[in-house]
């Protein structure tokens, strides 16, 4: 398979949070292919005119031990949040069930939200 760098946005995300949250990125289903993919960015930007908290949320492709990657991270008005800051995170698939990232914010239609991902590794 080759590798592909791809670029995934949400715009005005709500407040529900944790696995009811928006899913901004899933792994992509193969079928029966197990795949992977790496998450090398992930930016927040806050669009409204206060503060606001952001979070970012793994949900586990097997139904356990989902766990947030920010729970939340402060956010000033007309500021952006770095998440990744150089780290990577590992994302994964079983071909029929895969991790997805939700993103929330804390008032509606406020926060936006940009994941470089590579996938197929």
């Amino acid at each position: 398979m080759a590798n592909d760098f791809k670029r995934f946005t949400s715009a005005s995300l709500g407040t529900t949070t944790g696995a009811g949250a928006t899913a901004v990125y899933t792994v992509p289903s193969t079928g029966s292919v197990a795949m992977e993919s790496i998450v090398i960015g992930i930016t927040l930007a806050n669009k409204s005119s206060s503060g606001i908290t952001a979070d970012v949320f793994l949900d586990n492709h097997d139904g356990s031990n989902d766990v947030y990657i920010v729970k939340g991270a402060t956010i000033p008005s007309g500021s952006s949040l770095e998440v990744m800051s150089g780290n990577k995170l590992v994302l994964q698939g079983d071909g029929t069930a895969n991790d997805a990232l939700r993103i929330s914010g804390s008032a509606s239609a406020s926060l936006d939200a940009t994941v470089s991902v590579l996938e197929d590794v």
